[in-house]
Parts: C-alpha cells; structure tokens; sequence
C-alpha cells in the first residue's frame, strides 16, 4: 500500500512504525508541519497498562522509551494546608521531544519517510495518490475542517481555562496542588517527566482568572504571578515556558471516522481532557487498533469500518471518564468550601469512577482506612447491630439520621411501580417483596409510587392510598417489615397527572389505555399531551389544586395510622407535581407559570399541607428530575433553586433522579449516571440527597458515599435480582450486620474491615 500520514504526531508516527515492520514493501510517509525534533509542550504521561501494549507490539520502541522514563507510583494531593499521598497508581512520564525523537529515530530505521516543514490545508490530491490518508494533523485539523460535512465534528469548549508549562522543580509523584487566594482557587497538575523536569499545568475556573488579571497580562507577567502563588511549592525553582499560553480545553468528537480512503486518529478524532493523561495514549491506541484492523480486514472500506466500530467505543467510554474529571476540577469550588482534606481528596481520587473504593482499597489499604473512620467520624453516633470496630465499617453501613428516625446503613431500596395492586389495593405479592428486601438488610426500603386518589393512578395495577382498605393493607406490610427486619419504611405518595391511564408496563410502557379500556380523565399544568396520541390532560384550575391537595393530606394522614416511618413526594419524572417545575410542560400564564417561584408555587403549598399534618419527628422527602434531558427544559441552577426552596420548606432529603418529563427526552446513560446531579444539588443547595440511577455495588455506592456525592443511594433493579443485596454486600465487605432471627444460621463469623483491608495488601 501507498500511505500517508498527515501529521506526524505520535498517532502517524506509531502507526508508520507498527504497519512498516508487518509489511516492509509499503511506501509510507509522514508530513508534518514542524521542523524535525521539533514540539512543543512538556511531558506526557503512560500508565503501566499503556506500556504494556506498546511492550507487546513493538518491543523496540517500548525499551527506548521505558529508558528514558520517569516512573512513580504516588499521588500527592496539596490541599488545606496537608499533603495527602495515595500510594500504588504506577505511572511514568517521558519528555514528549524524546517522545517524538525515539518515534521518528525508529521510523527511519524501518524506512518509513520523513517530510518536514509541510503544511497540509487541501487533502483531495492525497487522497488521489495514495492507497490511504490518515488525518493526523491534531486539535486544529486542517483536514477535519475541510471534510466537515462528512466527519461531523462537534467542539464542546470547556469553561477553566489553563496554561502548560514546566519547571525545573522534579516532582516525585503526580501532584495536585490548590492554592486559593483573593482571585479564586488555582490548581497544578503536575508530574515528572525526566530527571530534572516537571510538567506543571495551572488552571482555574475564568472568574478566577480574570479576577487575577490573566486576561490582561503576557505570558512573562502570567508566570511571574504563578510563580509567587505557587512559591511553596516550588521551593525556589523557576516556571517554564514552551510557546505556552492561557487556553481552554476543547473535547472534540466526530460523528464519523472515516471517508473513502481517509481516517482521522489521534486528536484529529478525539480529544480528552489533560487531566487523565490520555491524549498520547489514545493517538498511540489509534494506531495499534487501525493496524490490526488493516491485518484483518482485506478489504479498505472494511478496515476503516472495523477500525471505527471497535475503536470508537473505547475512546468514548475514555472521553466519558475525562469528561466526569474534568467537571470537577470546573466546579472545584463547590468541593472547596464544603469539603474537608481527606473527604476532597478521595473525592479528586475517584472523580473519573476508573479508581474505586475498593479499588483503592488494593492500592492503599491506609488511605482508604483514614477515608472509612473520617466517614464514620461525621456520621456521629454509630448504629447498634453492628459488633465490630465501628469506625472500621465502610461508609454504606455507617448509619444515618434524618429528624427522629435512623437508618442502619445507607441503602434505600428504590421505589419501583408494580403494577400488581388490585384496584389500588396492595396485595400479598407486595408484602413479600416489600417484605423480602427489608428481610436482605437494606437500611430503608420504599414503596412504589402510591397514588393520592383512583384517577391519580399510572395504571390500573397501580398501588394507592385513598380508601380504606389500603390503610389495612398498607399497615400489614409496615408492621411485617418493623418486625421482621432493622430497615425503615417510606411511603412515596404521588399523581401521574398527563401520564395516568396507560397500559401496564408489559403492554406498553406509557402507552394510553384505549377508549374501550376505561381512561379517565387526566390533569396536569397545562393541557399538553405526553404523546401525540396520548390523552390531552385538562389544565388544572384553583378548584383541581385545592382537591389534589386535599388527597395528598389525606393520603398522609391514612401512612400515620399506617404507620410508615418516612414519607416522600414524588415531584419528578413528568409526573402532576413535575409538569408544574419544567419549563417543558408548564406553558401557564398565571401565578403558577412562568418564572421559578410561580412554577413552584403549587408544589410547594401540596407539600407545606402534608408537612403540616406528618409527625415533625417523621422525616419528608421529595423526588425530583434535576434535568430534562431536553432542550428547554429545567436548567442545572434552577435544579439547585428548587432543592433550596425545598429546604426552606422543611423537606429533609432531596431523592435526585432525572428525565422522563417529556417522550423526546435523550438521557445520557453510564455507570451511577444520575449522580452528579445528587452531588450537584448537595454541595450547592447544602441539602441531604439520595444518589439513585445504574448503582449496582457496593463498591460503588462506599466510592459515591465516601466522595460526598450524596447521603443515601438507592438501587432498583440490584434489589430485583437479589433481595439479600445488602447482607450479601456486607459478607463480601468483612463487616457484621444484624440477621433477621430465623437467618442467623447462615451469619458469617467477620473480622473488622481494617484488618481485612490490611490483609488484602
């Protein structure tokens, strides 16, 4: 094959090198704009699971580069006046001039050719000449830019900025440094990258930086004042520069890879933010996935289609991890203020959820040790069915209070609709698996959502609590759970305003009921439809509010006799009380339109007459979608304004889901994908929040939990697979619960979790 590589990068270049030892008799060639061993920047930065591929696919250039490494296991986090090291990591760092001399050095020792000094704006007549075109020309693709129609690119410009430099100043690890002053709060990332040389980025949210008068200053002035800012640190060593300037960082994506004989790798393709270190890595990983799919694939079109199915997903699922850093060092003063050394550091530890709790737990037994007593520490009073060191309890079983009640652990079994009630009625299907879960340790399990009147309902298998009967059916599951288990029972109380009388959610979620089924009618804000063809909902008038208030008192009223410890309000997920908050389905011009305040209006009077009749011994919650998933829908700061006014209205805990409001919503799913939201709301509304969306372990919930991301989390479809998900966890984790009675057979004999920490490393 004819190819060319335009840019010579570490992307062209490690492909050149990787593709010419399989196939000598190619004519390869790399173009690149720069003079020879020419670059700009500082180091860069591999972990060991990245060396390990280069090992495997060219052992040459792996031992090259592995010589002139600096390598280093520690974390060092400087922040509040400590220095916390995190032990175990494993990472090196090389000169990213050597980088590309090593790179170029081995390119033309397999006769791979070099041109310098080209610039590339038109690739048409490469695309003419040559069997194959790689677009490795970087953030500012050339390329990219005249092929726009077909790649689609999008450039998300991020809100720090930050500068690259370097410092004669050899860190020993890779260093967090936060200094805050009367500008804002400033933050180094730095490591090393040869023996005498560090890498040192500083960035800073823009208020910051234009309070400090970077907008104004040169380089020269810019540095100067880093230099006095970060005079500790630094310890008299000077900053350097390298075509350095303040920038912002943009995450560039294409919606396609490839075109005829062309094929973007590198930052050309993608782009992931600086502080996970994996620009290089990906440029390089480019390369060995486009090589491999060449070999494997005879065809052109089928390699590059090979190339982009396989290796897309990955760079995404590392854009994503990037993408979780980087919104928190944008919002580090969120952290700043209401977080202690320890607490932000494990916070800054697993800020891109690809180290964990327990994956910490292997790597640094004592650190996670400190974590766990300082969690505990916070918690205050310890929960009484445990026998072991209490400090040594990992944070999901530290207890937790809200008013008179407390909860064992920190589990909640999420609230998930049935549909199996009879008319309302719940039935012996919820006693046993209400019943079941509260039996498998969870600190607090909810019910479904429990509809305030007949015509409240989602759908007709939906439980209720507006007649009688459901007071006596309601209270034979309270009193099995209170007597049979340690959890707590929270009865969540809502309406389904425009999304009720629909079909059972095995006939066809959300779908309307038909004519010959029985609808009634529906309320909601405004008189807008869920569907085109669902039901138009009526728009409530002063006479529909003053009644659904009315039912949602007497529903609370019938959870007293019933005797439920704990009640929530479910404002969320589009349902009668969600369509007053989001923009989306809230089109009123009267008192309860409109502005914030007007929107929540009703919901908040609905919950000030539930809050006044409910125990004030008894904690409230209410569940709301802190986004729409929707354009024009509930804004991030007004998400923040409506826990707050909640607050101020005596709501205890905020349950932060998201989504479901409208049918065109697009959610953007992952792993605990809901919980920045959580960590969102309670940092910056100071409100107790639950943590709810694809939390699937325990170890994830002590990482979410540890982090101050939320207070509670709560888990749907673990709980469905295994209703002993809490006791099952606590084995796993070393630590001793409680057993129902009839259970103690099978209660394991456990050693406190600090010795089983130290007995892992």
């Amino acid at each position: 094959m004819k190819i060319v590589s335009i840019g010579g990068g570490p992307a062209g270049l490690y492909f050149g090198i990787l593709r010419k030892k399989a196939h000598p008799s190619d004519d390869i060639t790399i173009v690149e704009r720069n003079l020879p061993y020419q670059t700009f920047g500082w180091g860069v930065v591999f972990s060991d699971e990245t060396l390990g591929y280069l090992e495997a696919n060219d052992p040459e250039t792996h031992k090259a580069i592995t010589e002139r490494f600096a390598h280093w296991s520690a974390i060092d986090i400087h922040a509040k006046g400590e220095v916390i090291r995190s032990g175990g990591h494993g990472f090196s760092g090389i000169a990213r001039k050597d980088l590309l001399n090593i790179l170029q050095h081995r390119c033309e020792e397999l006769g791979v050719k070099l041109v310098f000094e080209r610039e590339i704006s038109d690739v048409t007549p490469y695309m003419r000449e040559n069997d194959l075109v790689l677009v490795a020309d970087g953030v500012k693709s050339a390329v990219r830019t005249q092929l726009a129609e077909v790649f689609a690119p999008s450039v998300d410009v991020r809100k720090c900025k930050y500068i690259w430099l370097g410092t004669s100043k050899r860190f020993d690890a890779f260093t967090f440094i936060f200094e805050e002053n009367a500008h804002g709060i400033f933050q180094v990332h730095g490591y090393p990258f040869d023996a005498t040389q560090s890498t040192f980025i500083v960035e800073c949210d823009e208020a910051s930086w234009r309070a400090a008068g970077f907008d104004a200053k040169t380089t020269d002035e810019s540095v100067a004042y880093l230099e006095q800012l970060f005079a500790a640190t630094l310890d008299g060593h000077k900053l350097l520069t390298n075509k350095s300037a303040w920038v912002s960082f943009p995450t560039i994506r294409n919606q396609r890879w490839h075109h005829e004989n062309v094929v973007l790798l590198g930052d050309a393709a993608h782009t992931a933010h600086f502080s996970i270190g994996s620009g290089t890595k990906l440029a390089m990983e480019d390369s060995i996935a486009l090589v491999r799919a060449l070999e494997e694939n005879p065809r052109l079109d089928e390699a590059l289609q090979a190339y982009e199915s396989t290796r897309k997903p990955e760079v995404e699922r590392m854009q994503k991890a990037a993408q979780d850093s980087l919104v928190f060092f944008e919002n580090i003063k969120r952290y700043w203020v209401s977080q202690g050394a320890m607490e932000f550091a494990f916070n800054l530890l697993t800020r891109s959820k690809r180290i964990t709790y327990d994956n910490l737990k292997l790597r640094d037994p004592e650190l996670v040790a400190r974590v766990t007593r300082e969690f505990a520490s916070r918690a205050g009073a310890t929960a009484p069915v445990s026998s072991v060191d209490d400090s040594a309890r990992p944070p999901m079983f530290t207890p937790f209070h809200l008013r008179g009640m407390t909860l064992v652990n920190r589990i909640i079994v999420s609230p998930m609709c049935m549909y199996s009630a009879d008319d309302g009625t719940p039935g012996d299907f919820h006693l046993v698996h209400l019943g079941a879960r509260a039996m498998g340790g969870a600190g607090l399990v909810y019910t479904e959502m429990t509809d305030v009147s007949h015509d409240a309902r989602i759908t007709k298998g939906c439980a209720g609590m507006y007649a009688p009967e459901h007071v006596v059916a309601w209270k034979r599951i309270v009193d099995f759970v209170h007597a049979s288990s340690h959890a707590k029972i929270c009865l969540q109380l809502g309406h389904a305003g425009r999304k009720g009388a629909t079909r059972l959610m095995w006939e066809g979620m959300d779908q309307p009921l038909d004519a010959k089924d029985g609808p009634w009618p529906l309320l909601s804000a405004s008189a807008i439809p869920y569907y085109p063809h669902s039901q138009v909902p009526k728009a409530m008038d002063a006479a529909d509010m003053k009644r659904v208030r009315r039912d949602f008192v007497h529903a609370a009223e019938m959870a007293i006799t019933a005797g439920f410890d704990m009640l929530e309000i479910h404002a969320a997920h589009g349902y009668l009380l969600a369509s007053f908050l989001s923009p989306l389905t809230n089109l009123r011009t009267d008192e309860y339109g409109g502005s914030l305040q007007n929107r929540m209006r009703y919901p908040l009077s609905v919950f000030d007459a539930v809050r006044a009749v409910w125990p004030q011994a008894s904690p409230m919650s209410v569940r709301i979608s802190a986004t729409d998933w929707a354009p024009g829908g509930l804004p991030e700061d007004e998400a923040v304004e409506v826990a707050r006014l909640l607050r101020a209205h005596g709501c205890d805990l905020v349950d932060v889901s998201t989504g479901q409001t409208t049918a065109d919503a697009k959610p953007v799913y992952g792993r605990m994908w809901q919980t920045p939201f959580s960590d969102h709301i309670r940092h910056v509304a100071g409100v107790a929040t639950v943590a709810v969306g694809n939390i699937a372990s325990g170890d994830q919930v002590n990482t979410i939990l540890a982090a101050g991301r939320a207070d509670l989390c709560a888990l749907a479809r673990p709980h469905l697979d295994d209703p002993h998900f809490t006791l099952h966890a606590a084995k796993e984790q070393g630590v001793e619960v409680a057993y129902p009675n009839p259970y103690v057979a099978v209660k394991p004999i456990l050693k406190p979790f600090i010795t089983t920490a130290k007995a892992v490393s």
